[in-house]
């Protein structure tokens, strides 16, 4: 690997924690998608799903709010030193 590493210089590894990754802030996101606006829904076709999809995101943005991180840093930091062993 360190050789590898050496004839790519422009490649960086960085640390990132379990529970950090962006693939899991969009399973999030999907989540709320599914759960506030498909759910229930009968989609007489894709392209009505679609619709669908893109009503909810753009009635999201008009109303746009940030997340609010629950967790506090010292619980953060257990879950970090958990995915290290």
């Amino acid at each position: 690997m360190k050789a590898w590493l050496a004839k790519n210089p422009h490649v960086h590894f960085h640390f990132t924690p379990v529970g950090s990754s962006w693939l899991n802030q969009i399973e999030i996101r999907f989540g709320i998608i599914t759960r506030q606006s498909m759910r229930r829904g009968t989609f007489a076709s894709v392209n009505v799903l679609v619709k669908q999809i893109r009503d909810y995101i753009d009635s999201w943005n008009e109303n746009a709010k940030p997340f609010t991180w629950t967790a506090t840093t010292d619980e953060i930091l257990v879950k970090v030193l958990l995915g290290l062993r």
